[in-house]
């Protein structure tokens, strides 16, 4: 089944809900920008989730920090993975501690094959337990959270060798399309499921089912039951 991860959380209450509605990860973002979390919040959160007994992983989100800096900060706020957001090499990545989800930022000008030979390189020295793909929009003036959708063909041409987290204009209408069109490994939202700039935790939950049931939805009409994607 296609696993969740709901990013830019910054806040326990949230957080709690988020992964009660079935959430597999979620994002804490370290990376300059609105939902910017500092260390100390981070460790309430991940304390929380750990208390309340459940058993999502948690990733920090870096965009060209210093490696020790992301160390410290994934040992003390104590991170399952840290999801590498920016310019980081794959030489970097073997400075990293933790897992590494690495971000492919996908562009109109991107050759499919390009970014597979580009993972292929990551994965010969990184292992498949320590590596995770995550495909997002090349955003102009940030690395992520754009709220805009990438050509699902080159997501499909690469889930068919690798596992990988699609993210990008995700929302809970087009995220059942997603997963029928390209059954990624994962998908990853952030802005879909806000409302004012807060996570919406009834879009969250929508979300989730859409992902986790296919997109479908059993519905009544005048006694008769149909399928509705």
């Amino acid at each position: 089944m296609t696993k969740v991860k709901i990013c830019g959380l910054t806040e326990v209450e949230p957080a709690l809900e988020t992964v009660g509605c079935g959430a597999d990860y979620l994002g804490l973002v370290f990376a300059p920008g609105r939902r910017r979390i500092l260390p100390e919040k981070a460790g309430e959160i991940v304390n929380a989730v750990r208390e309340a007994g459940y058993r999502s992983s948690i990733a920090g989100v870096f965009v060209n920090s210093a490696a020790a800096e992301v160390n410290l900060i994934a040992e003390s706020c104590r991170l399952d993975w840290v999801q590498l957001s920016g310019n980081e090499t794959w030489e970097y990545c073997l400075d990293i501690q933790r897992p590494v989800i690495k971000t492919m930022h996908i562009s109109e000008a991107c050759i499919p094959g390009d970014i597979i030979h580009n993972i292929e390189k990551g994965y010969r020295l990184l292992s498949r337990e320590r590596l995770m793909i995550l495909l997002d929009t090349q955003g102009i003036e940030a690395y992520g959270g754009t709220g805009r959708i990438f050509d699902w063909q080159i997501a499909k041409e690469i889930s068919r060798l690798f596992p990988v987290i699609v993210a990008g204009g995700l929302t809970p209408e087009n995220a059942g399309k997603l997963v029928r069109e390209v059954s990624p490994w994962g998908v990853d939202v952030s802005s879909g499921v806000e409302t004012g700039g807060r996570k919406d935790v009834q879009k969250i939950r929508d979300f989730i089912y859409r992902v986790k049931d296919g997109g479908c939805k059993f519905m009544m009409n005048h006694g008769e039951v149909r399928e509705s994607c």
